[in-house]
């Protein structure tokens, strides 16, 4: 499967920004990926900070981001999404969108696409 993310960019603290991922190549509903987003920050690990099982039902977060962020799916469109508010200087990081293939740990992506830049100016 290969994954597309975008919707980066500029936002201002306490700001919100929506993230989208779009997959090709397999369909995430029939073949039971879990969807997930990374980010990082230069210099550091790759940091895990959601997770969307196969069918929605279970949802995964970085503590940090418990309440400001929502991860969400639509298998009809092959697609993945997180929903970003209040964000904080903290957040800003290359955010990348990863499927997990069924079975897998949620924490050890199978798929990544390529990352799209967040900043959060304070």
């Amino acid at each position: 499967v290969q994954l597309q993310a975008s919707g980066g960019g500029l936002v201002q603290a306490g700001g919100s920004l929506s993230l989208s991922c779009a997959a090709s190549g397999r369909t995430v509903g029939t073949y039971a990926y879990v969807m997930a987003w990374w980010r990082q920050v230069p210099g550091k690990d790759r940091e895990f900070v959601a997770a969307i099982s196969y069918d929605g039902g279970d949802t995964d977060y970085l503590e940090s981001v418990k309440g400001r962020f929502t991860i969400s799916r639509d298998n009809a469109k092959n697609t993945a999404s997180l929903q970003m508010n209040d964000l904080q200087s903290e957040d800003t990081a290359i955010y990348y969108c990863a499927a997990v293939e069924y079975g897998h740990s949620w924490f050890t992506p199978d798929f990544w696409g390529q990352g799209t830049q967040v900043t959060v100016s304070s």
